[in-house]
């Protein structure tokens, strides 16, 4: 899932500022790269580039020309080879990359969401990364919800370039009339606070966190802090996790919390009908659970709210950390049918170094870096309303690295699943029974 479907086309505004052609043979093909099947590892080679060219696909808004250039910039510096890099479009991309990886006339890298890596490893796409998987980490800790989705039956696929994150977003103002200052650290904690600003907001069309019932992303986190998962991979063959007792107890617990503290009215919807961010620039919410790209939509809504009021943090769980929070993101891969794999990897590293994840994807971009490192050192540059996203994403999950995944979301069942529970209209057991079955059918 690319953070673009978050609706970050403004991070960099208001609320968000920081403090700071298929290339030509190079001797090297696919063949050469990735695991040999016994489990070696391998460093990124010096390749030589002299008039040749590797061609880069970037997505619309994933990366600012600032950073793009930047490695460019270094890779042409260490092999003397040139790079076009093509923007591509978000409309029908599935179906341009699935065109491209079959072609000869193939990209060589190409900015992929996490969660699409999978389907494009199952068709032969992508060369495995696995043996240079330490190299390419360079001595750095790659987040979750980033490498797990890129990891298929054990392989890497891919290497995180950047992530985005949801957290709380809270109304400040709203929580101090109700006589809360400190921001919640504890599931307890957090529960307390929203009883007292349920107490102190008592209008109908009030809630003291919105969480619309189709809202699954939100859903997944109370899962996956009861050590739940979606679904599980056994020798290629993926079962429903749905029906576990760790599940089944964190469904009730997360039907508990939509009943309680949104409207009656947000538990068959989604996120964009009403759309959630103008519920909370309405304030008809005190808080919801979102990315960073809704605080300037809020901002954008209503200009009279204060960008200092708006605060945020990292969703506590009853596990007593944070909830694992739903990774949307994007990494690096490289075309199997790519003629110079060795040029690619280097042009890879060189993206997902320490210097260019802590300079540039951090401190001209904007995004999450790829690490929990990388997390820490931008503590430093930071203001007060992305620590909640970043500290969010240093416990982070993402969807199944299954080939098929996207019929899920596409087919929004999903979404029916969690609605469904959160209206009473079928019990967490005989929709996680349902929808178990559906998910070992389509995976």
């Amino acid at each position: 899932m690319s953070p673009r479907r978050f609706g970050t086309t403004a991070l960099l505004g208001l609320s968000l500022t920081l403090a700071l052609s298929a290339c030509a043979s190079s001797g090297s093909s696919s063949d050469d790269a990735g695991s040999d099947g016994g489990g070696s590892v391998k460093t990124v080679p010096a390749a030589k580039g002299d008039g040749k060219t590797l061609t880069i696909w970037t997505m619309n808004g994933d990366y600012t020309d600032e950073t793009i250039a930047a490695i460019n910039a270094e890779f042409t510096k260490q092999t003397g080879a040139d790079v076009d890099v093509q923007i591509q479009e978000w409309d029908g991309i599935t179906t341009k990359i699935s065109t491209a990886l079959s072609t000869a006339n193939t990209p060589d890298v190409l900015d992929l969401g996490n969660t699409q890596v999978a389907s494009f490893a199952a068709n032969g796409g992508l060369v495995d990364l696995t043996a240079y998987k330490a190299d390419l980490a360079q001595g750095r800790t790659w987040l979750a919800g980033l490498e797990d989705p890129a990891t298929v039956d054990g392989k890497l696929y891919a290497a995180p370039g950047f992530a985005g994150a949801r957290a709380v977003i809270y109304n400040k103002e709203i929580w101090k009339d109700a006589g809360v200052t400190e921001v919640p650290t504890t599931y307890e904690e957090l529960t307390a606070d929203l009883d007292k600003i349920k107490a102190a907001n008592t209008a109908s069309d009030f809630s003291a966190f919105y969480m619309p019932g189709q809202q699954w992303a939100a859903g997944m986190q109370w899962v996956w802090d009861a050590g739940a998962e979606i679904a599980t991979d056994a020798n290629g063959t993926w079962t429903g996790g749905l029906e576990s007792a760790e599940a089944q107890k964190a469904l009730n617990d997360w039907k508990t919390f939509q009943n309680t503290y949104s409207t009656k009215a947000s538990q068959a919807v989604d996120t964009d009908n009403p759309d959630f961010n103008q519920v909370f620039a309405d304030e008809k919410t005190s808080a919801f659970l979102s990315t960073t790209g809704s605080i300037a939509k809020t901002l954008e809504t209503n200009p009279d709210l204060d960008a200092d009021n708006i605060g945020t943090f990292p969703m506590p769980g009853l596990s007593g950390k944070t909830q694992p929070a739903m990774l949307g993101g994007s990494d690096w891969g490289i075309a199997a049918k790519s003629d110079a794999v060795d040029l690619a990897l280097v042009w890879t590293k060189i993206a997902t170094s320490p210097q260019m994840q802590d300079d540039y994807v951090v401190g001209k971009d904007g995004w999450i870096p790829n690490s929990t490192e990388g997390i820490e050192a931008a503590q430093s540059v930071i203001n007060d309303q992305q620590k909640g996203f970043f500290n969010a994403a240093l416990n982070s999950k993402a969807t199944p690295a299954a080939a098929q995944w996207a019929t899920v979301e596409g087919d929004k069942s999903i979404n029916q699943f969690f609605s469904s529970i959160a209206t009473g209209s079928k019990t967490p057991e005989a929709a996680a029974k349902d929808f178990d079955a559906h998910l070992t059918d389509t995976l």
